[in-house]
């Protein structure tokens, strides 16, 4: 799902900021010894890549830099794919400023560009490969994000080009097994979410049988999930459900779990609506950066 005009920095609140003074914080909690020991004198840096990836991450680059009295120029554009080439580095970006700012935020800068371009990367990868296996839905990822990093890791997937799902507790009411277990049944569990979330959240159900999506669809649940089935499984029973609602509801279905790189040929389901995965953000490779300040 390639990003439709705009920017995708535009997405950011303006409270974001405040999460890289929170950073800088906690990598320099007192002195900076290594900056009295370089100084104030103007210098330029070259932000290298060092490794295919897709490039994302770059207003949480821009304000690292911007707090730390420095400017960046940018020479290739966020969403774009970083190519090494046979030198093994490429010139994504020039960093200019004093130069203990320059280290200074050299690697809170490092490590977010990082981060956020390999989500970005297993994102774009794994869309492709959905589509090259004939999948026409939504690619989605999940709510299983680092505490305290979550918007760096949700934007990744965006200029990746992957849905993001819901971006917390408060997005839409999704209603898990333990939610069901601790409410009695899926027709009580929905009915009271439904009496908080008024018409602007939709409910999501969690099932593992065919019975249940029944109870969750009739009782008004506006997506329902497939979890943890297996691919001829999740095949049968995703299509008999939609064959017994046919023209008599509205509602959507996802799957979550098991999709991988690896077995997207045989996972590939057309009458499921939305496929979420965790393997585009979890335990995903960085892309390498380098900054490097010029000299002769």
């Amino acid at each position: 799902m390639a990003l439709q005009h705009g920017k995708p920095a535009n997405l950011l609140p303006v409270h974001w900021k405040s999460q890289i003074t929170e950073w800088f914080a906690e990598d320099t909690p007192s002195f900076d010894y290594g900056g009295f020991v370089v100084g104030d004198d103007e210098r330029t840096a070259t932000l290298f890549g060092k490794s295919r990836g897709v490039l994302a991450g770059v207003p949480f680059f821009d304000e690292i830099f911007s707090q730390a009295g420095c400017t960046v120029k940018w020479h290739m554009e966020e969403g774009s794919w970083v190519e090494p080439g046979a030198k093994g580095k490429f010139a994504v970006a020039t960093v200019t400023g004093p130069v203990r700012k320059l280290l200074l935020g050299e690697r809170v800068a490092l490590n977010t560009l990082a981060r956020c371009s390999g989500v970005a990367t297993k994102s774009r990868t794994m869309e492709e490969l959905v589509r090259k296996a004939g999948y026409t839905g939504i690619l989605a990822g999940t709510r299983k994000t680092t505490p305290g990093f979550r918007l760096v890791e949700k934007y990744g997937m965006i200029v990746g080009g992957v849905d993001g799902h819901r971006h917390d507790l408060s997005s839409m009411i999704m209603l898990k097994d333990n939610h069901i277990w601790a409410k009695g049944s899926i027709t009580e569990a929905v009915k009271t979410a439904k009496s908080v979330g008024g018409f602007a959240l939709k409910v999501e159900v969690e099932v593992d049988n065919e019975k249940d999506a029944d109870e969750a669809i009739a009782a008004g649940a506006d997506i329902i999930m497939l979890d943890n089935f297996d691919g001829d499984g999740l095949k049968v029973a995703a299509q008999n459900i939609k064959q017994r609602w046919a023209g008599k509801r509205e509602f959507l279905l996802e799957c979550s779990g098991g999709l991988t790189s690896e077995n997207v040929g045989t996972y590939i389901n057309n009458d499921i609506d939305i496929i979420s995965t965790s393997s585009i953000h979890q335990g995903v490779p960085h892309v390498d950066f380098s900054l490097k300040i010029d000299h002769n």
